[in-house]
C-alpha cells in the first residue's frame, strides 16, 4: 500500500483533486488544506511514501520551513511541490531531493520570479475560496494578451506595476484595471480574454497530481 498526502484545496479543490488521484486498492491519498508550519513534523507519523505540497499558507500562520520538508526527505518521502508554496519550496530545494513540477516551479527556479508575494492570495480559511488574484497569475494572463495583441508590452508593465504595488489581499483585475490608462474598449477586450484564460496555479496543480498518479501506478 502507498500512501500519499497532498496539500491542496486553494489552488485545486479537493473534489476536482480527487477526480485526478483517489484512494484505491493499492494507494490511499489523503488531501489536507494548505501547509503551515509544524505539519510535517506531525503528518510524517502517518508513514506517508508521497507527499505533494501545492498550498500552503503565508502570512496567517508560520509558512512550512526548509528543515521540515528536508527532514522528511531524509526519512525517504519523495516530496514534490508546484503551483504555489509548493513551487517556491521546490525550487529553493531541488538541488537538495525536492522535486519541482509546472510553471510556476520554472518561474521560480530560473529566477524570473523571486518573491512569495507573486503567488500570494487572501483566502477564507474555512472554505478555502481565494479573495484575491495571485500576482503570477495575472503575469501569465497578461503576457498571453500582449502575445494575441490585446494590449502593447508598455500597457502590460503598468498593469503589473498597478498590481505590485497593491497589497495582495486588495489584489484583482477589477481593481488593476480600474486604475490603469486602458480605454473602454480594451478594457473589455482584455476581460473578456481573462474570462478564457486557464488559472496556471491550478493547471501546475492538476499538473502535480497527475505526475504523482503516475508515481503510484
Amino acid at each position: 500500500m502507498v500512501k500519499v498526502i497532498i496539500y491542496t484545496g486553494l489552488s485545486l479543490p479537493f473534489d476536482e483533486a480527487r477526480e485526478l488521484l483517489d484512494s484505491h486498492d493499492d494507494v490511499e491519498v489523503i488531501y489536507k488544506k494548505p501547509i503551515k508550519r509544524g505539519d510535517l513534523g506531525h503528518d510524517i507519523k502517518e508513514n506517508p511514501d508521497i507527499i505533494g505540497i501545492i498550498d500552503g499558507v503565508f502570512h496567517q500562520n508560520s509558512s512550512v520551513g526548509h528543515k521540515e520538508i528536508l527532514n522528511v526527505i531524509d526519512k525517504g518521502v519523495t516530496v514534490v511541490g508546484s503551483s504555489s508554496m509548493g513551487a517556491l519550496r521546490a525550487s529553493e530545494l531541488d538541488t537538495l531531493g525536492m522535486h519541482g513540477i509546472g510553471y510556476v516551479y520554472e518561474q521560480y527556479a530560473t529566477g524570473k520570479v523571486a518573491s512569495d508575494d507573486d503567488v500570494a492570495v487572501m483566502l477564507d480559511s474555512e472554505t478555502l475560496e481565494s479573495l484575491s488574484e495571485p500576482l503570477i497569475n495575472m503575469d501569465y494572463v497578461f503576457t498571453n494578451a500582449v502575445s494575441e495583441n490585446i494590449i502593447t508590452s508598455d500597457e502590460k508593465d503598468e498593469l503589473i506595476q498597478i498590481a505590485k504595488s497593491t497589497f495582495y489581499p486588495k489584489r484583482n483585475y477589477s481593481k488593476t484595471l480600474n486604475e490603469s490608462n486602458l480605454d473602454d474598449e480594451k478594457k473589455s477586450k482584455l476581460i473578456n480574454f481573462i474570462r478564457t484564460s486557464p488559472d496556471i496555479k491550478k493547471e501546475d496543480a492538476k499538473e502535480l497530481i497527475k505526475y504523482i498518479a503516475g508515481m503510484v501506478k
